[in-house]
């Protein structure tokens, strides 16, 4: 058997050593939180490192390495039925049968605890790593902030954070919740563009984070999102700017986070998202006025962390992250198309590269999407043009990445709040995306 071309990642040995326990595709993908196509691809790696052909002989050899101390055997091509290896391997002999109900205890036992992370957690282990949160993920110094034309920095945050909701009602700035680097946050921070200030407002109900935030009816909506369990929630709550309350309306069918929102003519739409188990296409509309939430034609492919804004009649649904990479895909909904043979769905002009965990905001005839750099490294920001059609660069005052925060048109300038670079960011970036030029008026006899 050959040596290996190269040392297994940290993933790859997490599912090596669920392989050993005998958990199939699925188990792992749930105790990882991957999809199964992820759970394929890391076992096509290992197989590739290890020189091997099996489950079976990727155990073997993992042991032979010393890396695993529980081997398996193999029937009908799926490691099965793990055993505690015991060296040196004496002749087989007849097992009793307290032995085989031992083996079989023990077995039960390593599956129980491979599948449930949240145990180790309590016992002061680190808890495994999701594209859902930042907590327990190895943290190093954020990107340095560089200078960009347009970009200004302003007061920043309270407290460091990502995963949050940023709306405004054209007077002030609202960052909803998130994720800290103690967890989940209730928190509300209002910011004043005016006097370049935070102030704290009423706490949401419900912590939460991978979430988005609209503007409705001089309320501020916020559906679903990740909860401190990590699991996600199907609540949703309105908060009131002028009396600093919140109040619960109609949930969701379905607990979900890190979706698209967007608000169209009074009404609210939910692109895709997590429901805590797998990445999800469906089209939510809900009606404020009949408080109820409808399903309408789902996106062609589940999604989360994307982007929607709406933009001259219909919503544009940008990016997002299925789990293995980020988006570049443009998809444009429009709800005069439900029941038609053509469908609700077009597609535009592509992002120039795909992004995940961004911010999308609209203002005048253009998008904005601001962030992103999951999987390939960010080095500029972008617009799109509905009279062109096209999408065109804009700088960012942060390059390699810069994902999970929070971004709302405010006037003529955009602010990009919060997110993670490394670390969780406190930054409060002002974008001046709109510039009014005053021509001077000719004068008599001038």
């Amino acid at each position: 058997m050959t040596e290996d071309t190269g040392p297994l990642s940290e993933r790859e040995l997490e599912v090596l050593e669920l392989v050993a326990t005998g958990a199939i595709n699925q188990q792992i993908a749930r105790a990882l939180v991957i999809s199964p196509n992820t759970v394929k691809v890391h076992l096509r790696n290992i197989y590739e490192k290890l020189g091997v052909q099996s489950r079976t002989e990727a155990t073997m050899e993992a042991v032979r390495r010393g890396w695993l101390a529980v081997p398996g055997g193999e029937r009908g091509g799926e490691v099965v039925e793990p055993a505690v290896a015991r060296p040196p391997i004496a002749p087989r002999q007849p097992i009793a049968r307290w032995q085989r109900v031992y083996m079989i205890a023990a077995a039960f036992l390593i599956v129980l605890i491979s599948l449930a992370p949240g145990w180790w957690k309590s016992r002061g282990q680190a808890p495994r790593l999701t594209p859902f949160t930042d907590v327990g993920q190895p943290q190093t110094t954020p990107t340095e902030r560089r200078q960009a034309p347009r970009w200004a920095n302003c007061a920043p945050l309270p407290e460091p954070r990502s995963r949050l909701a940023l709306v405004s009602d054209e007077t002030r700035l609202y960052a909803i919740g998130g994720e800290t680097a103690t967890g989940v946050t209730d928190q509300v921070a209002i910011y004043d563009p005016r006097s370049n200030g935070w102030l704290p407002g009423a706490r949401k109900p419900t912590p939460v984070s991978n979430i988005s935030g609209v503007l409705l009816d001089n309320r501020i909506y916020v559906p679903g999102g990740t909860t401190v369990t990590g699991g996600t929630t199907n609540v949703l709550e309105i908060y009131d700017p002028q009396a600093d309350a919140w109040e619960a309306r109609a949930p969701l069918p379905v607990g979900v986070a890190a979706y698209g929102l967007a608000v169209l003519d009074g009404k609210m739409y939910l692109f895709g998202g997590w429901d805590g188990a797998n990445y999800r296409a469906e089209t939510y509309v809900y009606d404020p006025i009949l408080d109820h939430w409808a399903l309408v034609t789902p996106m062609t492919t589940p999604r989360a962390f994307l982007g929607a804004g709406a933009l001259e009649g219909v919503i544009y649904v940008v990016g997002g992250y299925d789990g293995e990479r980020e988006l570049d895909t443009v998809a444009v909904y429009d709800p005069a198309g439900e029941g038609t043979a053509a469908g609700p769905w077009t597609e535009r002009a592509r992002l120039s590269q795909g992004r995940g965990g961004l911010g999308l905001t609209v203002m005048g005839s253009r998008l904005y999407v601001v962030g992103g750099g999951w999987t390939e490294a960010l080095a500029f920001n972008e617009q799109y043009d509905t009279l062109t059609g096209a999408w065109s660069r804009i700088e960012t005052p942060l390059v390699g990445a810069w994902r999970n925060l929070g971004l709302a048109a405010h006037g003529q300038k955009l602010y990009a709040v919060g997110g993670w670079s490394g670390s969780y960011l406190a930054l409060n970036e002002e974008y001046l995306a709109l510039i009014r030029q005053l021509l001077p008026l000719g004068t008599k006899g001038g």
